[in-house]
């Protein structure tokens, strides 16, 4: 018989509940939270008391697989050496940036170990869909998943000069999602790929493309909507135009208003939150974005807040990183293009207090967390590895809860910028409640994942059992008891299991036919017919693990 577990008397923090943080049990058996029979024994009970439990962690945007990862990886071999053994020690015992790409297994610990049980590939591309969920699949015990790229691929920028009907590019779209075995879509720097291609160097949001004729407005707009009449319930992941440019922010709020309403979003907005003020050019536009994001219920951001230290830059955004190739640090950089879908930049970087640029990019993520007022709309993430790497997360957990912290590490800084930012005259310190919501119950709601990122029965049992004492750093960085899928996973940062993680995917509706015209094209302009990924194939390339489609959006009313 199945064994009922009982979490007994912690304090419970999950803000899809009412009533806030209460003291009482959590039970759960069969990799599900339960409510037991009436009177009924737990045949196991773990005292929690003084402790505070909550869902495991949930990370939206991570890169963790596919070959822009890979080239990270090869391209730093010196900084691959230290702490390469991840059962060797626990991350609070050493350097957070001196492991900035870790391998699959190390990944997969790791998180688990700071108490997250599911990441997700923001940027996997259709002919490299394969190779990223064979590397995801042999990421263990975090569930995953990956948001296929498009607006730089030549069959949409050649579709959408040519004027082809709307419904053809939606099923397109769709087709792609299910060819990939995706669970969004992402759009990085709109047609800008393509147009550094033509020798564009830059293409700014009503800016047309050389060669196809099409601006980053129509594209995204294209896309969000796209997304909308297919019912994907997350919606557009965009990563906008002029990433890392002094004035960007306009390109930012053009982005916003392309969307005329419709769903999206933004991603590592403190990379695209730069004014143009002061004696050097370059300031801080955080206020002005989180007014926008404020105004605009149909947005949600997350922030890729940046970690001071050594790490590398990985993008598909090959326009961006030739522009940065420069301050590479250590000094080699990659550019590849990639089939004619997309491109790839990789270029090494260590962010330092006193640099004036890189201070004030720290001090512009952290005014973005603090000035947002919904925190069901901001997900706490670095952009790992491009912001610094995800092990930083409890060290950015205590710089938003403990503002006397924050002015500690603010002092540190540039003086220019510790002296002018706006950030040191913000009090807000967020709370235990708003943490959670930020790291696992808004994320998994913003993906569609109706039994993550919570504990109300029925919920899979992903759970993380956290110490009350110390500071938040220390309390988020090593908690004593993981959970995966009700299984235990890690204690007190000791991995004690290695399960394998679930699949994540969405199967939107669309016309099949597409199929042929997508095939048509290829050999017409000589490419390879694209071969989808079959349910078997992608259960193979996942070692076995469950695949959990997620439950498209609900037409809406009059559609």
């Amino acid at each position: 018989m199945s064994r009922l577990t009982c979490l007994r008397g912690g304090l419970v923090v999950d803000p899809t509940q009412p009533g806030g943080p209460t003291v009482r049990d959590v039970f759960f058996r069969d990799g599900r939270i339960v409510t037991p029979a009436p009177g009924e024994p737990a045949d196991e009970v773990i005292d929690c008391t003084g402790r505070t439990v909550m869902a495991g962690g949930v990370d939206l945007h991570s890169h963790i697989g596919g070959g822009k990862v890979n080239l990270a990886r090869l391209l730093l071999p010196e900084l691959q050496r230290d702490g390469a053994n991840p059962l060797r020690c626990t991350p609070h015992e050493s350097d957070p940036c001196s492991l900035v790409t870790p391998g699959t297994l190390a990944t997969g610990l790791r998180y688990a170990q700071m108490g997250y049980t599911a990441a997700f590939e923001p940027a996997m591309l259709p002919a490299n869909a394969r190779h990223a969920h064979l590397e995801m699949g042999d990421t263990p015990i975090l569930d995953h998943g990956a948001y296929v790229m498009l607006g730089s691929d030549e069959l949409l920028l050649r579709w959408m000069h040519a004027g082809v009907p709307f419904e053809q590019i939606r099923d397109y779209v769709g087709w792609t999602i299910h060819a990939s075995k995706a669970l969004g879509v992402k759009v990085v720097n709109p047609g800008g790929i393509s147009a550094f291609k033509f020798n564009q160097r830059k293409l700014d949001v009503d800016e047309a493309h050389t060669h196809w004729g099409v601006t980053p407005r129509q594209i995204v707009h294209t896309l969000a909507r796209a997304l909308r009449e297919l019912q994907v319930p997350h919606p557009l992941h965009i990563h906008g135009s002029n990433l890392g440019v002094a004035g960007n922010i306009t390109s930012t709020l053009e982005t916003i208003a392309a969307l005329e309403g419709l769903p999206a979003h933004l991603t590592h907005v403190q990379f695209h939150a730069y004014g143009t003020e002061g004696p050097k050019k370059f300031s801080s536009a955080a206020l002005q974005l989180a007014e926008a994001v404020n105004a605009h219920p149909n947005i949600s951001i997350d922030v890729g807040q940046i970690i001071f230290g050594q790490t590398v830059t990985a993008s598909g955004d090959t326009m961006r990183q030739h522009a940065n190739a420069g301050l590479a640090h250590p000094r080699k950089w990659i550019g590849a293009d990639i089939e004619c879908d997309a491109g790839c930049g990789v270029v090494p970087f260590r962010y330092r207090e006193q640099s004036f640029v890189n201070a004030l990019q720290w001090v512009i993520g952290l005014e973005l967390f603090l000035q947002v007022k919904d925190p069901w709309r901001v997900v706490l993430t670095t952009d790992h590895p491009n912001g610094g790497p995800f092990t930083s997360y409890p060290h950015l957990i205590r710089l938003l809860m403990d503002r006397s912290f924050r002015l500690e590490q603010l002092a540190k800084l540039h003086p220019e910028v510790a002296t002018n930012c706006a950030l040191k005259d913000m009090s807000r310190e967020l709370t235990l409640e708003e943490i959670a919501i930020m790291t696992r119950a808004g994320p998994a709601r913003l993906l569609g994942l109706a039994d993550r990122g919570h504990l109300r029965p029925g919920a899979a049992a992903d759970i993380a059992v956290y110490r009350q004492d110390g500071d938040a750093e220390q309390q988020f960085t090593n908690p004593p008891l993981v959970f995966k899928d009700g299984l235990l996973v890690s204690r007190a940062g000791q991995i004690v299991a290695q399960p394998v993680g679930a699949t994540h995917i969405v199967e939107p509706s669309y016309d099949t036919a597409i199929a042929k015209r997508i095939h048509a094209e290829a050999q017409a302009h000589g490419g390879t017919p694209p071969q989808p990924i079959s349910h078997d194939e992608l259960c193979s390339c996942c070692r076995g693990g469950r695949i959990l489609p997620v439950e498209c959006l609900a037409a809406e009313e009059g559609a």
